[in-house]
């Protein structure tokens, strides 16, 4: 693949009162969506005639507008959701966890997706690893996020390659597609906030990734090619055993006696 891209830390961090702010206008907008999907539902179903009449050609075109209109809200809730993970931020809970069971979980959890989209998933894993320090829901999220965002790179099927290994004392993930890649200046601004390359993206999924993946101690990188796909990786930390034999404890103080 051609050009890569070393993401640095975000420059500032939004203030937390206008973090809160946000997420609860994010709140508010979502309640008046909720009541226009249900009402465009109700509405739809009095158009589509299936409370007993056969629509009119009138009907059908007022059809045609009402689905137009669900569309719409659909995609502004997943903007709002997409927005609210990413304003939630703040302090993560990191515990000792086995992160090839996260891996795998996550994978099993996408694969009826990826079956159905002809994406081909091949997975290489170490059969043992010392454990991470992660936050289990964010970084749930994270890989979810890398790998829907993979399959989406490709619409007509491909291959996803998911690979762990151990580079002395962090664990580095990759994660490839086989799908349409960046370009040199998608790549250059793709964890930007708002940048997107996808129909109707947020720009928010990306930048997510990279907050919480910071967060977790880590650096992430991305290599990709216009027309022959995407690899991410990042690299964590390891929980590593520091404490020293009791022999060698036993030696050391008697040296120094």
């Amino acid at each position: 693949m051609g050009s890569e891209a070393l993401p640095g830390r975000a420059d500032a961090q939004p203030e937390d009162l206008l973090t809160r702010l946000a997420g609860g206008l994010a709140h508010e907008i979502k309640n008046p969506l909720s009541t226009m999907a249900i009402n465009l539902t109700l509405l739809e179903e009095e158009l589509s005639g299936t409370r007993g009449s056969e629509p009119t050609p009138k009907d059908r075109r007022s059809l045609k507008r009402v689905r137009t209109l669900q569309r719409e809200v659909t995609r502004l809730g997943g903007i709002l959701d997409d927005f609210l993970r990413f304003a939630r931020g703040g302090e993560i809970n990191r515990a000792p966890t086995d992160l090839v069971a996260v891996i795998r979980e996550v994978i099993d959890f996408l694969e009826p997706e990826h079956e159905s989209a002809g994406v081909r998933v091949h997975v290489s894993l170490p059969s043992s690893l010392p454990l991470v320090m992660l936050d289990e829901t964010s970084f749930r999220q994270a890989l979810i996020n890398l790998m829907v965002n993979a399959r989406q790179a490709m619409p007509g099927g491909g291959e996803l390659i998911v690979q762990l290994t151990r580079v002395g004392n962090r664990a580095e993930l990759s994660i490839t597609d086989t799908g349409v890649g960046m370009d040199p200046e998608d790549l250059e601004h793709c964890f930007e906030l708002y940048w997107s390359t996808k129909k109707g993206g947020t720009g928010l999924g990306l930048a997510t990734v990279q907050r919480i993946v910071h967060q977790h101690e880590g650096t992430m990188r991305v290599v990709s090619e216009k027309g022959r796909g995407t690899s991410f990786t990042l690299s964590l930390p390891l929980l590593v055993e520091l404490a020293q034999r009791p022999s060698e404890g036993r030696e050391e103080s008697g040296a120094n006696s």
